[in-house]
C-alpha cells in the first residue's frame, strides 16, 4: 500500500509556565506510518496523548524533534520544516481534520462553512454549495438550519456540520478526533458509512474512537499510544 503519512522520532513535551516551569514529557521517540486505505485507531487511556498526536500532525502543537512526512502534491513534505504557506497548502489539498469541537466565524451560515474547503480548492461556489447541501442532507441536518450559524445549534447538530466540513473535500489524509461524539445511532451509522467510503477510495485515516461499535466497524489496525510512551521512556 502507498504510504501517505510517516512520523519518525517525534518528540513532544509540555511546559507548565504557571507551575514553576515544570516539564511534562509526552513522547520522546514516536514512530508511526499510515497507508492509503487504512483507518488506524489510536488506543490508550485518557491523557495518554491520543489527541496530542493528531494536533502535532495538523500543526496545532509544535514538536521538539523528529519528522512528520506527508505525501503532498506528488512528493514528500516534512511538516516540521514546512513554511506557513506550505502548511496552508497541505491543509487545503492533502490533510483534513475533524476535531471534537466546531470552530466557526460568527454569523457564517452552516452551508457556507461546509462548502468552504471546496471553494479553497477552486470549486465554483454553486457547485461547492450543492455538494455541501448533499452532505448536510445525508447527515440529517435540517435544511431550515443551513442558512443559520452553527453557533446556535445543538451539540449533535454542530458535530454533524463539523463532519460534513471534514469529509466534503475528500482529503488523501484525514484525522478524526472522536467524530461520533454527541451523535445518535442513526447518525453514527452515517459517519461509519462515510469513513468506509473514504477508505474504499484510498484515503488514509488516523482516528480516536471511544465508541467500540464504531471502532470495530471502521478500524483496520490499532496503534497503542501508551505503549509508544513506555517504549520511548
Amino acid at each position: 500500500m502507498e504510504q501517505r503519512l510517516i512520523l519518525k522520532g517525534v518528540a513532544k513535551t509540555f511546559t507548565l509556565h504557571q507551575q514553576q516551569g515544570a516539564v511534562i514529557p509526552v513522547f520522546e521517540h514516536l514512530d508511526l506510518s499510515l497507508a492509503a486505505g487504512e483507518c488506524v485507531v489510536l488506543r490508550g487511556a485518557s491523557g495518554s496523548g491520543k489527541s496530542t498526536v493528531l494536533r502535532l500532525i495538523h500543526g496545532n502543537y509544535k514538536c521538539l524533534a523528529g519528522e512528520i512526512l506527508i505525501r503532498h502534491d506528488g512528493d514528500w513534505l516534512d511538516l516540521l520544516q514546512a513554511t506557513p504557506q506550505q502548511v496552508m497548502a497541505v491543509r487545503r489539498q492533502s490533510l483534513g481534520y475533524v476535531s471534537q469541537f466546531l470552530r466557526v466565524i460568527p454569523r457564517v451560515p452552516a452551508l457556507e462553512i461546509v462548502a468552504e474547503p471546496l471553494r479553497r480548492r477552486g470549486v465554483a461556489p454553486a457547485e461547492a454549495r450543492a455538494q455541501a447541501a448533499a452532505l448536510l442532507q445525508r447527515l440529517n441536518v435540517p435544511e431550515q438550519l443551513w442558512s443559520l450559524s452553527p453557533m446556535t445549534f445543538s451539540g449533535g447538530e454542530q458535530q454533524r456540520v463539523n463532519i460534513a466540513h471534514g469529509f466534503v473535500a475528500e482529503y488523501p489524509v484525514l484525522l478524526l478526533d472522536e467524530p461520533t461524539a454527541s451523535l445518535d445511532a442513526a447518525n453514527r451509522q452515517v459517519v461509519i458509512e462515510l469513513i468506509l467510503e473514504a477508505r474504499a477510495r484510498g484515503s488514509a485515516m488516523l482516528g480516536i474512537f471511544h465508541d467500540a461499535e464504531v471502532r470495530d466497524a471502521v478500524g483496520t489496525r490499532t496503534f497503542d499510544v501508551e505503549a509508544a510512551r513506555v517504549a520511548a521512556a
